[in-house]
């Protein structure tokens, strides 16, 4: 009986690992509404150099990149997780005032390149590398270079 159970669980893991980071290319009309109007409102007249879903056990998210290197990161209901401008700045818009504010008053020269959020944080890449994490009442929580 013990080996039977123990033959079950490795079949439901390895049937869980095979559907587990499935990367499947789709076209940009395939992306949730909310994230294909955030493409047109921020990256309006940038071409889309791949858009893909990625599908893992219990969660779908979906990535987006243009053909100048800039990428964009969405949850399965396609709003963003991550902003990557590497050879730009990420669009004002995107950016909370508060944090918008911050980097203005303390770093006046250099520019968000890079802002990513999830449930606990924000955290931004400044133009020269430093990364700052704020909570999400938009409390400096961090500093890293």
């Amino acid at each position: 009986m013990k080996r039977i159970i123990l033959s079950l669980a490795a079949l439901i893991m390895a049937a869980g690992t095979a559907l587990a980071d499935n990367d499947k290319p789709i076209t940009v009309d395939q992306l949730p509404a909310t994230a294909r109007q955030f493409i047109s409102t921020y990256f309006s007249g940038v071409k889309v150099s791949l858009a893909k879903m990625d599908t893992e056990i219990f969660d779908k998210s979906y990535e987006v990149v243009f053909t100048d290197g800039n990428k964009v990161e969405f949850n399965s209901k396609g709003e963003w997780k991550d902003v990557d401008c590497k050879f730009t700045q990420v669009p004002e818009g995107i950016i909370p005032p508060q944090i918008k504010n911050y980097v203005a008053a303390n770093y006046k020269d250099m520019k968000i390149v890079k802002i990513d959020r999830n449930k606990r944080d924000y955290e931004v890449e400044l133009s020269n590398g430093l990364e700052l994490k704020f909570d999400l009442k938009f409390n400096l929580i961090d500093i890293d270079n």
